[in-house]
């Protein structure tokens, strides 16, 4: 059944507050106006051994003007909703515009801020797919469903502890500018999580192991609903596994370091992507706008249609129209409507995740709607598309990835990452590790990580699965920007084998 805008959001004064600032910063001189209006409500719970250990409920409501003025940017918000509040928000964008055209003089540059065409979407609304909207089922049915799974977990023989979490979002959206263009958007997202932890009472030793559900964006169905008809995960199968692979876990040997043909799961194989593609594939990092709190990227402007990124079965897209993606929007916080490209062609770099003012500033036609702000008080920065490397019409199953492999690994779930800050050498491990030995697992091994730069390993990819392999994965904590902003986003692809990877002995390197 569709759904339609939250009645509450659009019982706010939208439209008069935006076109109270429009006016005003028109009436200013500005080139370009913005108003955002937002109301984001966060919900999260946390139990531990089947016992509550923190909630919270939270609502950000305000709304922002940004403006192009005199060549430079100019951002404001506010949170009282009057008319007359709104039109001074505008006329503080104007100012600070204003002040920052005098610093960007001062400090000898000519660069002026100029904005990539977009057509006018006029009244326009966009609601994320979803069956039922987790803000309208009961807490109380939220919290009894967590302690109902930790509560298996903990019956589990050689399961000590038990961590549970749910967090939900619903972000509305109200957007209008100067050009005409006026959306509303609604976004719902969740993202459940369970670990056990396993604990040896003679040597102290312990572990973990955590669902592979990814976070999504989808309503409550994803935790009640038939896997089989495609409404959920399969809660029951996996929770049915893990004490039992936890178990395994803690006898396993460590592993011997060298190299290593992997097989690479989705549920590991897409935190790579989001590190070393995702990331390195913003244009505003490649360009050295963003540097100082996360680093630029080796895959630099100039290497456009040329840099070798990975071999030839490696095609990657950024997506913001993804179904359930968490990136996934109707239209981006500059009013550009959403879109999927090719980022990485047969392993050529040939795209860049960009927003409207890198786009003008080298010379694309078009933003391919990367802007995203967080929260009403941020203004927006370039944020990640749903960035996915894409399965092989009719390829392999997972099965037969490992058959072809004589010594390797198979990789299962993601744990720690380590990428330096152009995004080129990294190091990652997993949740857990089965040797693969002659076309088949052989038991799981400890202590893994696996070691490259981003081109060897890409380059390295020798298969990719077929679409049955293919899982989005994902992330609601992605980071950028100064101040800190957070935002969530999906990376789709399928299972994948790697040849020849260095694996490292963690506790081998951590006596060094």
């Amino acid at each position: 059944m569709p759904h339609e805008i939250d009645p509450s959001f659009l019982a706010l004064p939208l439209r008069a507050l935006a076109d109270a600032a429009l006016a005003r910063a028109r009436a200013l001189g500005a080139a370009h106006a913005d108003f955002r209006f937002e109301r984001v409500r966060s919900a999260g719970w946390r139990l531990r051994d089947g016992r509550p250990s923190g909630a919270a409920d939270t609502t950000d409501l305000g709304y922002a003007v940004r403006v192009v003025h005199g060549g430079a940017w100019g951002f404001a918000s506010g949170v009282d909703l009057s008319m007359d509040a709104a039109a001074r928000v505008a006329s503080q964008a104007v100012a600070m515009a204003k002040l920052s055209a005098k610093v960007i003089e001062a400090a000898g540059s000519d660069e002026r801020v100029e904005l990539a065409a977009e057509p006018v979407h006029a009244e326009k609304t966009w609601i994320s797919a979803y069956e039922i909207n987790p803000f309208d089922v009961p807490d109380s049915d939220k919290t009894g469903l967590l302690g109902e799974w930790s509560e298996r977990l903990l019956a589990a023989d050689g399961v000590a502890h038990a961590d549970a979490s749910l967090l939900t979002v619903q972000e509305n959206k109200f957007y209008a500018d100067t050009a005409g263009t006026v959306t509303t958007q609604q976004r719902v997202r969740l993202h459940p999580q369970l670990t056990a932890v396993a604990v040896d009472p003679a040597s102290g030793e312990f572990d973990s192991m955590r669902t592979l559900a990814p976070p999504v964006g989808r309503g409550w169905e994803y935790l009640t609903g038939d896997p089989g008809a495609g409404g959920g995960w399969d809660w029951d199968t996996e929770l049915a596994e893990i004490p039992e692979l936890l178990a395994e876990k803690m006898r396993a040997p460590s592993v011997e370091a060298g190299s290593y043909d992997l097989v690479v799961d989705p549920s590991n194989l897409w935190l790579t992507i989001h590190e070393s593609i995702g990331h390195a594939t913003e244009l505003d990092r490649a360009l050295g706008y963003e540097a100082a709190y996360a680093g630029t990227s080796f895959a630099t402007f100039d290497q456009l249609g040329k840099l070798k990124y990975g071999s030839s079965v490696m095609n990657v897209t950024g997506d913001r129209t993804a179904e359930h993606g968490l990136a996934t929007i109707g239209y981006d916080d500059e009013g550009v409507a959403a879109q999927s490209w090719d980022l990485v062609k047969d392993g050529t770099l040939v795209g860049y995740q960009l927003d409207r003012r890198i786009a003008r500033l080298t010379g694309f036609e078009r933003s391919n709607g990367c802007a995203f702000a967080d929260s009403p008080g941020h203004v927006p920065v370039q944020r990640m598309a749903n960035v996915s490397l894409q399965p092989a019409p009719g390829g392999p199953s997972t099965e037969e990835l490992i058959g072809d492999v004589e010594n390797g690994l198979y990789l299962v779930g993601d744990r720690s990452w380590s990428i330096d800050m152009q995004r080129y050498n990294f190091q990652f491990t997993a949740q857990r590790a089965y040797r693969i030995r002659n076309g088949a697992l052989a038991g799981q091994v400890r202590d893994f990580a696996y070691q490259a730069t981003t081109t060897d390993f890409w380059g390295s990819m020798t298969a990719v699965g077929g679409p049955r392999t293919y899982v989005l994965g994902g992330a609601f904590n992605c980071g950028k920007a100064q101040p800190g902003q957070i935002a969530a986003v999906s990376h789709g692809c399928p299972s994948a084998l790697f040849r020849g990877v260095n694996i490292l002995n963690t506790t081998q390197e951590a006596g060094r």
